[in-house]
């Protein structure tokens, strides 16, 4: 499966044990694992992980830089059904004082997610990867995709995530944090669910279950069993 590395709980994870089917489904079953490493940064290696349900963020070990592939314990997914719409967020919606965008603008991205999150893991190489994944077509129903909110030509909200076939599952995003932008961060999440529902996309993949809005976004929780029996369907892996 792999060589032990420099944690007892983080093993290397290679293209051959994502392609192998019976390494893959132990993988899936070892519910005493959930992080593994790779110096990786391949573009079809990160595809068949996003396919195969890992959601990856990074790490530096001893000055290394790693892609860092998660299987979650769980998930939080929502049901378009399920969108719950805040009053703060409706009367935002009414004012209609914004613009949603299906977005390009990978730099300005970038940059103010370094702004708002300092300890950003889309960064370095993986950084590198996301700009490569973003300007290569006919990637096999895979796409990056960038979600955003503008006031008056300033970005104030926006994600970036992928869609695999009908389905988007989210990496990360910011929001302006001054007080006049307060709720922009939901209002985005908001139209970016309606612009996925009227888009026959089937669910939104929103990733770890540990934040509450998610929740409060009408989110709801999978074990990873679950999850993956409806990823798995979904994507047609």
């Amino acid at each position: 499966m792999g060589k032990f590395l420099i944690k007892k709980y983080l093993y290397e994870i290679s293209k051959e044990n994502i392609k192998d089917r019976e390494t893959l489904l132990y993988l899936y079953e070892n519910l005493e694992e959930n992080y593994y490493l790779s110096d990786d940064f391949s573009l079809d290696f990160y595809i068949l992980l996003a396919k195969a349900g890992f959601i990856s963020t990074s790490i530096f070990i001893e000055n290394k830089f790693y892609l860092l592939p998660e299987i979650q314990f769980e998930y939080a997914i929502l049901d378009f059904k399920n969108l719950h719409i805040s009053k703060k967020v409706n009367n935002l919606l009414k004012k209609d004082n914004y613009i949603f965008k299906i977005d390009n603008n990978l730099k300005e991205f970038f940059i103010n997610l370094n702004i708002y999150h300092k300890d950003n893991w889309l960064i370095n190489r993986y950084e590198e990867l996301i700009y490569k994944l973003k300007e290569k077509k006919n990637l096999d129903n895979f796409e990056i995709m960038q979600f955003s909110i503008y006031n008056n030509n300033e970005l104030i909200a926006s994600e970036i995530g992928y869609r695999i076939a009908s389905t988007y599952t989210s990496l990360t995003g910011f929001c302006n944090k001054d007080k006049k932008y307060n709720n922009f961060g939901k209002l985005q999440m908001t139209l970016t669910a309606r612009y996925l529902e009227k888009n026959n996309f089937l669910f939104w993949n929103l990733g770890h279950p540990y934040m509450q809005y998610k929740f409060d976004l009408g989110a709801t929780l999978y074990s990873r069993k679950d999850f993956l029996k409806r990823w798995l369907s979904s994507t047609n892996i």
